[in-house]
């Protein structure tokens, strides 16, 4: 059916409704505490709206499908290990985070073991944010590139991209900019409804469009294999079992580790936790995630079982597609009736500008209470701190959206088999936040150990995981490397930086 002129202004309108009502809704800002915390007033159900808008956004509603259309329903399995890891967050890291009522979750470590781990920490997450939102952002663009096209918009796939992705961060860095993490939980709450929506309505759509009746679909999906859902790896090898990311047990044990990681020890998320109103109210927020993320993911992978028995199992090449990663957005484009496709677009977008406005502010908000702050504003009016803020988030953007081209320059540049970008922007997350979590893990359950020992031991688990991630520094490696999943990433990390730091203060005190 292709894009009607109802699609364009239903997206048109939603862009333009999206940066009014962001700015309707930030009020005012009088210092970093209102454009970073919101005041600490934000209700609980709206936090948990947002860091479910904020963790998921664009890779959930893109390539999470794709996971499902090239293979079966194994990679719900990690969202066991999401529950579990957020109730250890909320009874473990959220009592001292609000104890001491910090601004960043680098404050934490600032104050146990000094400026030099909260700078070391604080960084680290913001090379992590910039690398795995910069995958998110490309992912975001997948959709207006496909519009584009259609369109007769005649240019090379690269140029599509950056004109995609500049058009996503124009718009979001309007409302963030102004208002802060006020405005980026709010509008997140709406752009989460629409999503969620527009998903459910895909999936009528699919349902309606599809010939063969609900259990001729069923019967279809399970000759093929695709209804699998638990997959204990009994049959591998040691090698192979440590290396497969959806076998049960390291998705239940590297998802929980990893979300503990990712919800306890990331600012994108502990930023929302903190603007809470009271520690239950972040422990809510915190819990529930866990379970809306496994509906969410479930209707996702739904979405793309139903593509599969839609495009009777093709491939993205015949498809005529660049990556596995467009195949949803193909059928919303092609198959949707006018102004459905607008509409289904636009819950798209609203899940990509939920992602980078919160990646913005959260960078931001580190760069200035971490970094900026401590050392060059002790002296700083509120007025200044705030300007200062809102000059960083404005480079920030401007950091992301470059990230993201690059991550378009790297993904249709591969020649080889290009894996489902959610896994890519997970896999990043992962690497770097097993030595968060360990810095954290020492904190919170030593006394003996002091600065250097974190430190030594931070470090130590970053470089270690560089040889076991199958990549550029692995080939150096005599023989075949031990490659390990993604979602082991975190727990491996966080084990070296935990032994390292020890062996360090063994042997210090042994001089």
């Amino acid at each position: 059916m292709g894009f009607s002129a109802i699609d364009y202004l239903v997206v048109i309108l939603y862009l333009l409704g999206v940066m009014v009502f962001g700015l309707l809704v930030s009020g005012r800002q009088r210092s970093t505490a209102d454009y970073f915390l919101g005041g600490r007033r934000l209700p609980w159900w709206a936090v948990l709206l947002s860091v479910v808008a904020t963790e998921t956004s664009t890779l959930t509603f893109i390539s999470i499908p794709a996971v499902a259309y090239g293979g079966d329903l194994t990679f719900l399995q990690i969202t066991f290990g999401y529950i579990l890891g957020r109730t250890v967050v909320s009874l473990v890291f959220l009592p001292r985070y609000f104890q001491g009522e910090l601004s960043t979750a680098y404050e934490f470590l600032g104050l146990r073991f000094g400026p030099g781990m909260r700078t070391a920490a604080s960084t680290t997450f913001m090379v992590t944010r910039l690398l795995a939102d910069g995958v998110r952002l490309f992912a975001s663009a997948i959709p207006i590139a496909i519009i584009l096209r259609l369109a007769g918009f005649r240019a090379p796939d690269l140029t599509i991209y950056l004109v995609s992705i500049l058009i996503i961060s124009s718009v979001t860095l309007a409302y963030t900019f102004l208002g802060g993490i006020k405005a980026v939980v709010w509008m997140d709450v709406i752009q989460m409804i629409v999503y969620i929506g527009g998903a459910l309505l895909a999936v009528g759509i699919l349902l309606a469009r599809l010939p063969e009746n609900a259990s001729g679909v069923l019967g279809a999906l399970q000759e093929t294999g695709k209804l699998r859902l638990f997959y204990f790896g009994f049959d591998l090898s040691f090698r192979e079992f440590i290396a497969q990311p959806y076998t049960f047990w390291i998705a239940l044990i590297g998802g929980g580790v990893f979300s503990i990681a990712s919800h306890g020890t990331d600012q994108l998320i502990v930023q929302r936790l903190l603007a809470t109103r009271s520690l239950r109210s972040a422990q809510k927020a915190l819990v529930s995630s866990g379970v809306l993320v496994f509906l969410q993911f479930s209707l996702f992978l739904w979405i793309g079982l139903l593509l599969y028995v839609f495009y009777s199992g093709q491939t993205p090449a015949a498809l005529g597609l660049a990556t596995m990663d467009e195949v949803f957005a193909k059928f919303i484009v092609e198959q949707l009736p006018p102004g459905v496709s607008g509409l289904i677009v636009a819950a798209i977008l609203a899940a990509a500008m939920s992602t980078l406005s919160s990646s913005v502010n959260s960078l931001a908000s580190a760069t200035t209470l971490d970094l900026y702050k401590p050392r060059w504003g002790r002296d700083n009016t509120p007025e200044k701190d705030l300007r200062v803020s809102r000059m960083i988030t404005i480079v920030w953007g401007l950091i992301l959206t470059g990230s993201a081209y690059v991550f378009a320059v790297l993904q249709l540049g591969s020649t080889g088999v290009r894996p489902a970008v959610v896994e890519l922007g997970l896999a990043i997350a992962s690497y770097t936040y097993g030595g968060l979590l360990g810095a954290f893990v020492l904190g919170v359950f030593t006394k003996k150990l002091d600065t250097r020992d974190a430190l030594t031991g931070f470090f130590s688990g970053l470089i270690a995981l560089l040889f076991l991630v199958k990549g550029p520094i692995q080939a150096l490696l005599p023989g075949e490397g031990l490659t390990i999943a993604w979602p082991l990433y975190s727990l491996v990390g966080a084990l070296i930086v935990v032994a390292v730091g020890h062996l360090s203060c063994l042997t210090r005190k042994n001089r």
